[in-house]
Order: structure tokens, then C-alpha cells, then sequence
């Protein structure tokens, strides 16, 4: 038996674990999928199971140097590497008013989303962020499979020229303020609230009392369309 680690903690990576267990059963046998979402498990796992490869998706923490050495560690990362490396790249792609994004696989090095890169492929950023999820988990899972029916042979060096970095979002950061509404546009602000859906800090306003108001969905128009 041929053990593969896929590490995830998001709905959307469960549902990609999900879909490569399935190929197994149905027609890779001789492997087994094992999902680890706890970090503090990580060790333990890959002790016990000695996998062949490890999978990081969308996976917010450092992993350590030793197993980066000594097991195929690869990361999937929603962005078109080397551009959105870092913390939270979906939502600040969204928020940028971007369209169109990528899922990338690339070799674990130790950096911040700097490995070679394995896969990419385009995918759309519109529509509701369940959708642009759902977009992921499909895309990778199909990749991911790929990977390990036929292993990679070529990879391709991220260009240090092209790479921009993000930091991680904060929830603080989802509030929408009343400035916002003076000095952004109607999609700015839909852009805001879609990229800031479950499983993110919803976009928020602070009312006069100090609760919050959640705002979950939203859509544009022009004034024409109310009368």
C-alpha cells in the first residue's frame, strides 16, 4: 500500500481529499489518502504512514524544514505564482478586482510560496465564493490525481521579477467603513463582501451602539433598475 497525505483544514480541501479518495477506490487501489488537519498531527502522521507524497492545500502554516527535505512536499497555492504569494491570495485577488486567477502546484522549498512550479491552470474569479471554491477543489483534485498517476518531469522556475507578496488578512480588516461608500465604487465594495464570505471575517459596518453588521451577500446596479 502507497500512502498519500493530503493536509487541509478548509471545506473545500476536505471536498478535494474527498474526490482523490474516490479515484483510489475506484481505480488506483494499491494507494490510500490520509488527511491530516491538525497541525499539531502532521509529525505523527508521516511517521506512521511514510507517505509517498505530502499535500499541503491551502495550508496556513509552517511546515517543517526536515520533512520538506525528506518527502515530496507539494503545495497548492490559488494564485498565478510568483504573483500573490503569501497570506489570504484569494480575498486580495478578489478585492484587487481581479478575474481571473490559477491554482498552482510547486515544490515545497521552504519559502513563502517560492518552489518550482509543478501545475497551473487558469479559473475564474467571478461569481459567488462558494462557486470560485467549488472551481478549486475540482481543478486541484484533478491535478493532484495526475501528479501522483504519473508523477511530474519538468518544472518551471517562479521569476523573482514577477512575484508580489501579501500578507494575511486580519478580521479587522473585513469592516467596511462609511468613507467606503463616499470614496469606492458599487463593485469595489461587491468585490469586498463576495471575497470576505464563509469561511472568511465577513465585511462588516460598525453601528452607533458598537454591534456589528454582517454583510454576507450583495449585488450592483444602476438607479434605473428601482424605478
Amino acid at each position: 500500500m502507497i500512502n498519500i497525505i493530503i493536509c487541509g483544514y478548509r471545506d473545500w480541501a476536505h471536498q478535494l481529499y474527498m474526490e482523490v479518495r474516490s479515484e483510489f477506490i475506484k481505480n488506483i487501489p494499491n494507494y490510500h489518502a490520509v488527511y491530516v488537519d491538525d497541525k499539531d498531527y502532521l509529525d505523527e502522521a508521516i511517521q506512521e504512514h511514510e507517505p509517498e507524497y505530502v499535500f499541503f492545500i491551502g495550508w496556513s502554516w509552517l511546515v517543517n524544514k526536515d520533512i520538506i527535505e525528506n518527502y515530496k512536499c507539494i503545495c497548492l497555492h490559488p494564485s498565478p505564482l510568483p504573483k500573490y504569494r503569501g497570506g489570504s491570495p484569494l480575498q486580495h485577488q478578489i478585492i484587487n478586482g481581479e478575474t481571473e486567477s490559477a491554482i498552482t502546484l510547486f515544490k515545497m522549498d521552504g519559502g513563502i510560496d517560492t518552489g518550482d512550479i509543478i501545475f497551473q491552470k487558469e479559473f475564474s474569479l467571478l461569481g459567488e465564493l462558494q462557486d470560485i471554491l467549488n472551481r478549486i477543489s475540482n481543478i486541484g483534485s484533478a491535478a493532484v490525481i495526475d501528479i501522483i498517476k504519473n508523477g511530474y518531469t519538468s518544472v518551471v522556475k517562479q521569476d523573482e521579477k514577477e512575484a508580489t507578496l501579501y500578507k494575511r488578512r486580519k478580521p479587522k480588516m473585513s469592516e467596511i467603513k462609511l468613507e467606503d461608500f463616499k470614496e469606492k465604487t458599487a463593485e469595489e465594495l461587491f468585490n469586498k463582501i463576495r471575497a470576505l464570505q464563509h469561511p472568511y471575517p465577513n465585511a462588516f459596518v460598525v453601528c452607533k451602539d458598537g454591534t456589528k453588521l454582517f454583510l454576507t451577500n450583495s449585488s450592483m446596479g444602476d438607479e434605473s433598475e428601482n424605478n
